[in-house]
């Protein structure tokens, strides 16, 4: 009756995850369409739904308390708990830079931006696949997806660098009166990056969950 139980609210603790992932996922598309649009009602949209992404965090890390406490779970239940707790965490903080990429937005409103941000769309569309990816290998028990994300990181540090190296090279060395606009640019492709890294560190994640192998800072292990 008791494991009947903990399976039941095991399969409530998958369905919260995916909940917060598509409003994660809502979150990382809707501020890059602000910033392509210069959209500033979008942007403070964002912002505001950040609170709905943090009450559904603070809800689900009390699930998992609960879980700990009410039904001290063992093996690869213990191994699913922790993982989805850590998810919780990686996609919050995703959220949070959804919420620094609208900032930027409000900073760059009413005036051109001094590129096009073409590079910076690649880099939002790397950033969506490796997070969706990600939950995905999560809700499917799919390691190799899981590696796919991981492997997929470097792309992500090679678009960033390219629209950093650009913004600076060719735009505010060359015209000192370009920084202002160029910085928060520089800024939005830092966050994705991040968004990235994020995804990745869910990825690594579903392999411990799946084989009980650590591989965070040590990918050489896959």
């Amino acid at each position: 009756m008791m494991k009947r139980y903990l399976d039941d609210e095991l399969k409530q603790l998958n369905i919260n995850i995916l909940k917060m992932a598509a409003m994660v996922e809502e979150a990382i598309h809707r501020s890059v369409e602000a910033l392509r649009k210069q959209d500033k009602k979008e942007a403070l949209s964002v912002i505001k739904n950040d609170q709905k992404i943090d009450d559904m965090e603070v809800a689900i890390e009390e699930e998992v308390i609960d879980l700990f406490a009410l039904f001290q779970p063992l093996a690869c239940d213990l191994r699913f708990i922790t993982t989805g707790m850590h998810i919780n965490t990686e996609l919050e903080r995703i959220a949070d830079l959804t919420v620094n990429i609208s900032q930027r937005v409000l900073d760059l409103a009413d005036q051109p931006l001094v590129k096009p941000v073409n590079d910076i769309d690649k880099l939002a569309n790397q950033a969506k696949v490796m997070v969706k990816n990600s939950i995905d290998s999560f809700v499917n028990r799919d390691q190799e997806l899981a590696k796919e994300v991981i492997f997929s990181d470097k792309e992500s540090n090679r678009l960033r660098t390219s629209i950093i190296r650009e913004l600076i090279d060719d735009y505010m060395m060359k015209d000192s009166s370009s920084i202002p606009k160029a910085v928060p640019l520089l800024l939005v492709a830092r966050d994705l990056e991040r968004i990235c890294d994020h995804a990745a560190s869910i990825a690594e994640d579903v392999i411990y969950m799946i084989q009980a192998k650590v591989i965070k800072h040590h990918r050489e292990l896959l």
